[in-house]
């Protein structure tokens, strides 16, 4: 198996060298998807604003790679105070219903890039 690297236009480009998604076989890996815009400007607001983006931009790199929140195996969720878990958590259970919802782990890290308040990653099925 070869791997095939997932890059769309239609959300923020990386900030640095690595791709937006990878995939291999029936599996796709993204990278951390921060809450910056098609522009690569960061979304204003607070973590709920900042949690929306990060989850519409992982849809987006999804979709290009033919896969879909729905597929979605496993999250992690990086957040820079986990005073901020409920409010993440309020818009996530938008997108992830409990009784299909992947397996998650939400951690607090010291800081993010661009200073945002949260970054996910996921794995998925196609």
């Amino acid at each position: 198996m070869s791997k095939k690297i997932i890059k769309t236009d239609k959300t923020a480009l990386p900030i640095g060298p690595y791709n937006q998604a990878v995939s291999i076989g029936n599996l796709i890996y993204t990278a951390g998807q921060i809450p910056l815009d098609k522009q690569g400007n960061m979304v204003a607001g607070g973590i709920k604003e900042q949690t929306e983006q990060v989850i519409q931009n992982i849809i987006t790199v999804l979709t290009h790679g033919g896969s879909s929140l729905e597929n979605v195996l496993k999250a992690t969720v990086f957040l820079k105070d986990l005073q901020d878990f409920a409010g993440m958590n309020e818009v996530y259970a938008k997108y992830f219903k409990a009784e299909t919802a992947p397996a998650r782990s939400t951690i607090q890290v010291a800081r993010l890039p661009k200073d945002s308040l949260v970054e996910i990653e996921v794995v998925a099925h196609i």
